[in-house]
């Protein structure tokens, strides 16, 4: 960029902000590797999701209050839910203690409890909608308004921190559908279109099959070589008489970052290539395979990567809660293998791994007309838990509580604007200022909201 472009630019109204981003765009790229605010703790993230609901109280929260008051109305008022519900309900599942810190972990996540000791569990978590959409949409992107859309978690972290691999995108989605919420819950939304999640189908085995046409199936390589080398002159000599176009770079670059993919995803995503032990404890499910992708991605530079258990509300246990059982056999032991591989090569300090969801269950019994067993629960949005390792995070630790039946937060309450806080402080990005000026407004993930929860902090 000459003096005379730069001048411009700021006599245009732009300022230093626009001339920065100008700059960058010309230098190396919207995903090219940021300094952060401060040093960090953290490099990548690696954020579980058990969309639909997962229950804390058959899982991470054990009550026994719910054991000795089954089928008794819960002592109170009528608790208002989602569904109609009945009386206290009993875990049908048994808690144990694990690891050297003694956490109690459900039977149904034996691998889980085995690595419990890098885990810190947050018990404390609170939601304020009882619906998936709203809740999926808070946790993603911090912002719970349906009718709205909003940058998510994965976007802004990529906007504030870049990516370290040029050849694969700074954001990666794993999920084999499409679940609640769908794109809005990886959208870039006004952010450039860099910064959006990259869907990826793995329900499939065969790693050419995961992107709609990783090879060009027309022109050789040389061939789509000299196509993009003329589209790249092309494109250059539009924007220097256009001046700096933000949109236009950012379909530029994600078109180019198309173009590299073809030669390294595909590397990338054979995870046949893993050892057969390795593989074994992924197992073969679409939520194994997306831990082990996972794995694989952050070791090439990849900055977020969120893997989806799968399409839809697998875990929305409303008529049975044995499902949970039935679930827990395809995740428990790839979520212990993600964690215990980070750790061994290397990548755990540096990588946060959330295990998380949108809200927890209730300690109630769901008896709507719906429902067949009668063995479920509804959703329970004022206290759930969610699981932290690595990046900085305590291990072995537990951090908050829900009252004496796990039905609300009731100490060292915590929303996911303050878990949004605190993974941003890890990557060294303070959450107050990592803001992009949209509609007149300086906009941020954690809005006006967000504690840093220090005591998490190793």
């Amino acid at each position: 960029m000459t003096r005379r472009e730069a001048i411009k630019l700021m006599g245009a109204g732009f300022g230093a902000v626009g001339l920065a981003q100008a700059l960058h765009a010309r230098e190396g790229g919207l995903l090219a590797p940021r300094a952060s605010h401060f040093p960090a703790k953290a490099k990548h993230v690696i954020f579980l999701y058990l969309n639909g609901g997962l229950s804390h109280v058959d899982t991470f929260d054990p009550k026994p209050e719910l054991a000795r008051m089954d089928g008794q109305p819960m002592p109170g008022p009528k608790i208002k839910t989602d569904s109609a519900t009945g009386g206290l309900m009993a875990s049908p599942f048994k808690f144990r203690n694990y690891g050297q810190s003694g956490i109690e972990v459900s039977e149904i996540f034996p691998h889980v409890g085995g690595v419990i000791d890098e885990f810190c569990v947050i018990r404390s978590m609170y939601s304020e909608s009882i619906n998936h959409l709203p809740s999926m949409l808070m946790m993603n992107t911090g912002h719970a308004l349906t009718g709205v859309s909003r940058p998510s978690l994965g976007s802004w972290i990529t906007y504030g921190l870049g990516s370290e691999n040029a050849n694969l995108p700074g954001y990666v989605v794993l999920c084999p559908g499409h679940p609640v919420g769908g794109v809005r819950l990886w959208s870039s939304s006004f952010l450039p279109t860099s910064y959006q999640g990259v869907h990826i189908r793995n329900e499939k085995e065969d790693p050419s099959e995961f992107v709609q046409d990783i090879r060009n199936r027309w022109v050789t390589r040389p061939q789509q070589e000299k196509q993009l080398e003329l589209l790249s002159k092309l494109n250059d000599s539009f924007l220097d008489q256009i001046d700096y176009e933000p949109e236009m770079e950012a379909a530029i670059e994600s078109m180019e970052v198309a173009y590299r993919m073809q030669t390294e995803l595909p590397g990338v995503f054979d995870i046949d290539s893993e050892p057969e032990p390795v593989r074994r404890r992924y197992g073969k499910s679409d939520f194994g395979r997306g831990c082990l992708m996972a794995l694989r991605l952050v070791e090439q530079g990849v900055r977020i990567v969120q893997v989806y258990y799968g399409d839809r509300q697998p875990w929305d246990s409303h008529d049975d809660m044995l499902d949970h059982r039935l679930h827990a056999r395809f995740a428990d032991e790839p979520i212990a293998a993600l964690v215990a591989d980070l750790k061994t090569r290397g990548l755990l300090d540096e990588t946060i791994v959330i295990l998380g969801t949108e809200f927890g269950r209730t300690p109630m019994i769901q008896n709507a007309g719906s429902v067949r067993t009668g063995r479920g629960r509804d959703h329970n949005p004022p206290g759930y838990s969610i699981l932290l390792a690595g990046g900085g995070f305590k291990g072995g630790m537990t951090y908050g509580a829900t009252d004496e039946f796990g039905f609300k937060a009731v100490e060292k309450r915590t929303n996911p604007h303050d878990l949004h806080a605190t993974v941003l402080h890890l990557l060294g990005l303070d959450h107050t200022r990592l803001t992009y000026r949209y509609s007149g407004r300086d906009f941020r993930l954690t809005d006006v909201s967000g504690n840093i929860l220090h005591e998490l902090i190793a």
